[in-house]
């Protein structure tokens, strides 16, 4: 097989970047990275055109603007962009794309560059095998998830030693993979989200169970998510599940490499045409470096993802790549590491309107597990396989320990695993480390290694950064430079122009070139650590002579000072053998005085005692003499202003009755003369009555001494005529008498009928008040009812909201079955192109164009549909949901209408009652004035009664005057003046008596009218006079009784007591002796012996010099 080298070759690109891919709004299609060497055989060649294909048929659903290449920069000024869905980051050599990243980003990243974070380690322990829990092996490790440590127990020359690890998280043998996921991976892929690099690698011992943890168990045949599940499905269905929630717009793409004996293989090449049995059947992959200190892999394949059984899929083919065997220690070791890696963009929307694009990656590695060969039983290639393992991981554990030492020189090159994993660890990337182990008793070494490796790991510290955003429009601008570049791969791929050398040749040149680059580079750091420490040594040698100079200077200086020193201390010990005589004579004296300082100063305080008690003796006693004092004073004010108050109240009381007794006599007086008045008028009228009354005497004196003779003869008639007058009065009485009884019956009858009404209206206002209870009890059942409809309304909303949520929940499955049908369709349609168009692939381009765009068609019509019909239901809940608040609407509308006929019942019931009670008031007045007429007409009845006595005494005396008429006519001009005479006599008389009653009817009611004042007066005295009494008393007991203070014992007051005074023969004990007895019974108790002629003179200087400090003034000295 033959390779070509293109001219004008690409530039590297980042371990986190890609070439950009163009992604179509309807389908993505990825392209994958650009390489400088194409395989020229047929499979590669056919591939390339395919992409090219690919490519052109995104272009093709491009609106016209875009399709022209020499327009596009023209067009992208005008912001006539396709709306793409990003799936790439852009490449680090455009410098415009560079320019438009987002500030948000940068800020994060430089606060991540201040302040590292450590690396997350998590231990997990696996359960027993059946074996191990066949032969009964012991178990050394004890995980205790709650304290997050992991102790073992290691025997070393029968002594028992317990080792204790702690890490961020542990999970023991009968942990879930579920609660391993939530608690120490669920957070990351949220941080994958906010678009930071992460990795994830398990590490330990092979047959720890570091695959099982990554990747779970399989899938079930029906699809469903399998419960032990690994933490890479995990990851891929948690990011799908969160994405899809926020709606967002999307791409991710996946890659899937094994490092197997320091070859790195893509797991998701396409397989070849010819494929062989051994491994050479893979093609290995250049690691390159890409100019910022990163690497990155040079023509690994990635694949476009959209849902999550796809990525288990791709999963599943790359798993089956993998290069296991069986071993001693596990059935299904790993003989290779893996690395998966998802990277996702999301596009976001700038407050401007801008879109930019944030990319995430997540690194999903399975190491695979270091092994003793002698135990695992491995055996020639095996047992090559297990040495490069393990020389893999011992260089992943000289890195940890360099990067925990932080040593000058991180040994990442000696390994690809380590230059793989170089951004994971001390750099850019945020890891979280799974360390598996065995609880065995069999695999405590390697359990051991794998603790303190990782142990050490927790204190790597990396500094994690957001990677950068890029536009939509530098996209746009990626994809034509990478479908030039396509084309021109196409072009030299048929035409067969560029430089061709053997394959092998060029693996081997790019080998020697690769080796000579990573000798340089370490000859470089080498050179540059020598540099370093010659500098160092350099420095300290300088500093050393210094300092030895220094030294020397010193030394001779402190020898001069030494002589003098030794001279010096010679002259003091002369003079200190001196002054010891001197000092213990002072001692002795002043022990002497400070025991009479001492007994002086606790009798003074004794003495100050007593005088602190008298003091205090003394302030009691005046604080009690000014307590009385102002007592006394108080109560003096108290009676005095009592005594003014009394007078003022007394002095007011005084003057209301002395007003009220001139009033009195005032009206007396007033009285008096209205009396006299009217007695006078009465004497008058009583004298003219008299004069009359003696006039009508004279002249009736001559009528009846006229009349004497007649009256002879009429008494026989008289007499009869009497008899029937007195029968017509006895009738008359009897008649007054049955109508004052019936008066009095109608009397009774209109109180009966009163006290009837009344009980009447006592009756309605009862019935009134049972009116209002009742609808304030309609009121309550009123409230009830909208409680129970309100309670009744959510509950019909809660329906209709989890209709909806099932709705929306069909939906999506719909969804998800509709696309699957679309991608098997896809797929389908796509592997028949492939077998055509390695007969004739210019003929089917455009019908592979009209039926992938009529395949596209039919999807969006499908598509369309459901929605329609989604919608449709979600009309129909929504008219559901419309019914029932119109129901609601018009139980409540029927709810007020009742409320309202209540209102208006109660309302009708307040009038009906206004009504009844103003119909019972209107009985009673009518029945007043019914009282009124009955005695009006009784009034009438009398007035008719006396007329009918008069008809009936007029017919008597007509008849007796019938009888008696031939009398008459004898005697008319006679009775006619007698007539005529006692007529005027009678008018003279009613008219005098009417006066008199007038006048008597005057002086009643100006005598009323004088009364009735007074009788209010006498009453407003009586009741002011006894409130003004009431206070006066008040005031008094207030002033007597409340205020007024007595002075209480308050007990303080102090008791006589004697005082304990000092003697003058206890004071004068107190003396200090003379300076001459203290030294002379000082020196009487050395022995002689220790005396000498020095001694001697030494003495009789201390005491000139105790003669001169003496001081004339003893304590206690009497003082004249």
């Amino acid at each position: 097989m033959a390779v070509v080298l293109l001219e004008g070759s690409f530039p590297p690109v980042a371990q986190d970047e890609t070439y950009s891919p163009d992604v179509c709004s309807l389908i993505n299609i990825s392209c994958p990275k650009s390489t400088c060497v194409i395989s020229f055989g047929f499979d590669r060649s056919f591939s390339i055109r395919l992409r090219f294909n690919f490519i052109k048929l995104c272009l093709s659903f491009l609106p016209k603007q875009y399709r022209d290449m020499d327009s596009v920069q023209s067009q992208q000024r005008r912001g006539g962009l396709v709306s793409l869905s990003p799936s790439q980051t852009p490449r680090s050599s455009d410098k415009a794309v560079r320019d438009l990243r987002s500030g948000d980003s940068n800020s994060s990243s430089k606060h991540d560059k201040d302040k590292g974070v450590n690396v997350q380690v998590l231990v997990r322990c696996r359960p027993l095998s059946e074996d191990e829990l066949r032969l009964h092996t012991p178990v050394v490790v004890t995980c205790n998830e709650n304290r997050k440590e992991v102790s073992a127990i290691q025997n070393i020359a029968n002594k028992q030693i317990d080792r204790t690890f702690a890490f961020d998280k542990v999970f023991g043998p009968a942990s879930q993979q579920k609660e391993l996921y939530d608690q120490a991976v669920s957070h990351i892929v949220f941080e994958v989200l906010e678009g930071y690099n992460c990795t994830i690698f398990a590490y330990g011992q092979t047959g720890t169970g570091k695959t099982y943890t990554m990747e779970g168990g399989a899938r079930k045949k029906n699809g469903e998510f399998p419960s032990d599940a690994g933490v890479i499905p995990r990851a891929v269905k948690q990011i799908f599940d969160i994405l899809e929630a926020q709606s967002a717009e999307y791409s991710m793409k996946v890659t899937f490499l094994e490092l197997y004996n320091e070859e790195i293989t893509d797991l998701l090449a396409p397989e070849e045409t010819t494929k062989f049995i051994d491994d050479k059947s893979k093609k290995p992959i250049a690691l390159m470096e890409d100019g910022k200190g990163g690497v990155f892999v040079r023509g690994l394949e990635e694949e476009i993802v959209c849902t999550a059984n796809e990525i288990y899929k791709i999963l599943e083919k790359g798993s089956a790549k993998r290069r296991t065997a069986e071993t001693l220690l596990n059935k299904q070791s790993s003989r290779s590491h893996s690395i998966f890696s998802v990277t996702i963009h999301i596009k976001e929307c700038t407050p401007e309107g801008e879109e930019m694009i944030k990319c995430g990656k997540l690194n999903l590695v399975d190491l695979a597990g270091s092994e003793n060969i002698s135990r695992s039983g491995a055996r020639e290639g095996r047992a090559r396989e297990a040495g490069e393992i393990n020389k893999s991981l011992l260089t992943l554990g000289r890195v940890i320990n360099a990067l925990v030492e932080h040593s000058g020189h991180i040994p990442y090159r000696d390994s690809k695993l380590t230059r793989l994993l170089r951004d994971s660890l001390g750099g850019k990337t945020k890891t979280c480390i799974i360390a598996t182990i065995s609880p065995s008793i069999h695999c405590l070494e390697e359990t051991l290694s794998t603790l303190d490796y990782a142990h050490r790991a927790k204190n790597i510290k990396n500094k994690p950064e957001i990677n950068q955003k890029m536009m939509k429009s530098a996209l746009i601008k990626d994809l034509y430079s990478e479908i030039d570049r396509l084309k021109q791969e196409v072009y030299a791929a048929r035409e067969k122009n560029g430089i061709y050398i053997p394959r092998d040749r060029y693996l081997h040149e790019e080998a020697e070139k690769k080796a000579m680059t990573e000798k340089i580079e370490r000859m470089e750091i080498e050179s540059d650590s020598k540099d370093k420490q010659i500098m160092e040594l350099q420095e300290l040698y300088s500093a050393q002579q210094l300092l030895t100079a220094e030294l020397s200077e010193k030394l001779e200086w402190t020898e001069k000072k030494l002589e003098q020193t030794e001279q010096v201390l010679f002259d003091l010990e002369e003079k200190h053998r001196q002054a010891n005589v001197t000092i213990k004579e002072k001692e002795f004296l002043i022990s002497n005085l400070l025991k009479s300082e001492k007994a002086l100063v606790e009798r003074a305080v004794e003495l100050r005692t007593e005088l602190e008690n008298a003091a205090s003796d003394v302030s009691s006693l005046f604080a009690k003499i000014e307590r009385k004092d102002k007592i006394e004073d108080g109560n003096k004010l108290l009676v005095q202003k009592f005594r003014s108050q009394l007078t003022q109240q007394l002095e007011i009381l005084h003057k209301t009755v002395a007003v009220s007794v001139t009033q009195q006599e005032q009206q007396l007086k007033d009285m008096d003369e209205d009396m006299k008045s009217f007695v006078s008028t009465k004497a008058e009228a009583t004298e003219e009555l008299r004069d009359r009354l003696g006039k009508l005497k004279t002249m009736y004196g001559s009528g009846i001494k006229a009349l004497d003779d007649i009256s002879g003869e009429l008494e026989g008639n008289s007499w009869s005529t009497f008899v029937d007058l007195n029968s017509e009065v006895s009738k008359h009485a009897s008649a007054l008498e049955d109508l004052f009884k019936g008066i009095a019956s109608e009397a009774d009858a209109l109180l009966s009928d009163l006290e009837s009404s009344l009980n009447k209206q006592e009756e309605k206002l009862s019935a009134y008040a049972q009116q209002h209870r009742e609808a304030h009890a309609r009121a309550v059942e009123t409230a009830r009812s909208i409680s129970k409809i309100t309670v009744n309304f959510f509950n019909t909303l809660d329906t209709h909201a989890s209709n909806l949520t099932q709705i929306v929940e069909e939906a999506q499955s719909v969804n998800d079955r509709k696309l699957s049908e679309f991608e098997e369709k896809f797929e389908e349609c796509a592997a028949n192109e492939e077998r055509q168009l390695l007969e004739k692939v210019a003929e089917l381009l455009a019908s592979s164009n009209a039926r992938k765009k009529s395949l596209v068609q039919l999807a969006v019509n499908d598509l369309r549909e459901s929605a329609t019909s989604r919608t449709i239901k979600l009309q129909q809940e929504m008219s559901t949901m419309q019914d029932s608040t119109s129901s609601v609407k018009g139980k409540w509308t029927l709810h007020m209408e009742e409320t309202e006929s209540h209102y208006l019942e109660d309302t009708s019931a307040v009038e009906s009652g206004k009504k009844d009670l103003e119909e019972v008031l209107h009985n009673c007045l009518k029945k007043a004035k019914t009282g009124a007429q009955q005695w009006r007409n009784a009034q009438e009845s009398l007035i008719s009664l006396e007329n009918k006595n008069v008809a009936a005494v007029d017919s008597i005396v007509r008849g007796g005057t019938e009888a008696i008429e031939t009398l008459r006519a004898r005697f008319s001009s006679a009775v006619s003046a007698a007539l005529e005479d006692a007529d005027i006599a009678n008018r003279n008389m009613l008219s005098s008596i009417d006066q008199s009653l007038l006048l008597d009817h005057d002086a009643c009611g100006n005598l009323n009218s004088m009364i009735v004042p007074c009788c209010g007066d006498l009453r407003e005295l009586k009741g002011g006079h006894y409130h003004k009494i009431v206070e006066i008393t008040e005031n008094s007991g207030k002033c007597l009784l409340d205020e007024y203070v007595v002075d209480e014992p308050s007990c303080s007051t102090p008791r006589k007591r004697s005082f304990n005074l000092p003697s003058v023969a206890s004071l004068e004990e107190l003396r200090t002796p003379s300076f001459e007895e203290l030294l002379k019974s000082f020196w009487d108790s050395k022995s002689v012996k220790q005396a000498n002629g020095d001694l001697k003179h030494v003495i009789a200087g201390a005491y000139e010099a105790a003669q001169s400090l003496r001081d004339s003034r003893v304590p206690l000295t009497a003082i004249n």
